[in-house]
């Protein structure tokens, strides 16, 4: 009986030391894991930025997709502390140097979902400050609600403490991206300081609201990672010509006869995936939409979130940036100024030709760069459904399905002949080099 009393009081003697040592700011920590949060809180911000890039002057889609890809790394940043096994990306991408990101304080806890809720709020309020008011009340109004919805998941005090570190990732990161040089480009779309080269085969402008082609200079913007730019100029089109027997030739016809006779169903797809600025989140949102709508659909933990959020920004940011490097390396005519003046003087296409160079098309580049890191992520024979323009009235919005992310890049790239946009090469190509970038995400270390 005695040595049976002396084992129960040590039984509570060891509990009590177990519980002590756990408690932290006189509460037991739990310390959950990011993916033990709901991506939810990404989501609503991932609406909203698509939301503000289509309402606010001047992000054009390289703008845009600088935004994501910074954003992206931000949230990742941001929450990796609460991903077992996952490394930091300092190091690893441009000038991005270990110790650029704030240490955690392994002895407290964390609420995940603030965290992210805080960096993404910090970095709209910055990459957006000549949105609307009404705009900049949104990004306030939807950080308050993930506020007060978090403190009743934590304490106030570890809320406030993981919203003062969401504040100082994304203020690092913040400084990282405007280190680039472009915490202004939206007001620099069309660089008075640019000179057009004037020759044979040549851009010439289109429009004659916009004699100077929009940001020539993007090509030597920082990418993520170099090699998306340095390894990845494509090869050349086929040689300016006007005999009516060459390649280049024979390419402006076949866009000639595609707009010539088009079908309802390609004008449809032509302006499914015309993605305008201004009337839309432009192409980059296009693949930020259909981002969103997968991790809608799996139901992605707030990890998962983060890391297809960082892979993709990164990704369709490079795309843009080692498209521009191609468009003004090689700076191609359009065909539609080709058309009119050795083919068809007459001839009218269904899209507004983009005021920039031909070679290569931004949709196809962006676009395999999506395909190829969806890919990777989710699987080469994902089927899904893309509901980006269910409540556009001014075109046949309807939801479009795909067999797979690679089927999506194919007709996004297609649309470009369809439009009367594109010659062939600029398609093709352009989807290689941005399945290129997108393998080059994937040799990134995340774990």
């Amino acid at each position: 009986m005695k040595n049976s009393s002396l084992y129960l009081l040590f039984f509570f003697a060891i509990v009590l030391m177990v519980f002590n040592g756990c408690k932290k700011d006189d509460d037991l920590v739990i310390q959950l894991d990011t993916s033990d949060y709901s991506s939810e809180v990404v989501l609503s911000w991932i609406e909203l930025t698509l939301k503000l890039t289509k309402e606010t002057p001047g992000y054009s889609p390289p703008v845009a997709a600088r935004v994501y890809g910074y954003s992206g790394l931000a949230l990742y940043e941001s929450v990796r502390h609460g991903m077992p096994g996952y490394k930091s990306l300092e190091g690893q991408l441009n000038d991005f140097s270990i110790g650029t990101i704030p240490a955690i304080d392994q002895n407290v806890e964390y609420h995940w979902g603030a965290v992210a809720n805080s960096t993404l709020a910090l970095f709209l309020k910055n990459c957006f400050q000549t949105t609307s008011t009404a705009n900049l009340a949104l990004i306030d109004d939807l950080e308050e609600q993930y506020i007060q919805q978090f403190k009743t998941e934590a304490s106030d005090e570890v809320i406030d403490r993981s919203i003062a570190y969401g504040e100082l990732v994304g203020n690092a990161v913040l400084t990282f991206a405007n280190s680039d040089g472009q915490a202004e480009c939206y007001n620099s779309n069309f660089p008075s300081s640019y000179t057009v080269p004037v020759g044979d085969g040549l851009w010439e402008p289109t429009s004659a609201a916009n004699p100077i082609p929009l940001q020539p200079y993007w090509g030597d913007v920082r990418p993520f990672m170099e090699i998306n730019v340095d390894d990845l100029l494509p090869v050349p089109p086929p040689a300016y010509s006007t005999d009516v027997n060459s390649d280049f030739y024979l390419e402006a016809m076949e866009v000639y006869e595609a707009v010539n006779n088009l079908t309802t169903e390609q004008v449809v797809i032509a302006e499914f995936w015309s993605d305008d600025p201004g009337n839309t989140a432009t192409p980059p949102g296009h693949s930020y939409s259909i981002m969103m709508q997968i991790l809608s659909d799996e139901g992605a933990d707030l990890a998962l979130a983060a890391e297809v959020y960082a892979k993709l920004g990164m990704g369709v940011h490079d795309a843009f940036v080692s498209c521009w490097n191609a468009k003004y390396h090689y700076n191609l005519v359009r065909p539609i100024t080709f058309i009119h003046d050795n083919i068809d003087n007459t001839w009218s296409i269904p899209l507004a030709t983009p005021p920039f160079p031909e070679y290569t098309s931004g949709h196809s580049v962006q676009s395999g760069a999506t395909a190829q890191i969806l890919t990777d992520l989710f699987g080469e024979n994902y089927a899904f459904v893309d509901r980006t323009h269910i409540n556009r009235t001014d075109i046949d919005g309807s939801p479009r399905a795909f067999t797979s992310f690679y089927d999506f890049a194919d007709e996004a790239a297609i649309s470009r002949l369809y439009g009367g946009i594109h010659y062939r090469a600029a398609i093709d190509i352009g989807v290689e080099q941005g399945i290129a970038i997108g393998e080059n995400i994937a040799t990134l270390q995340f774990q």
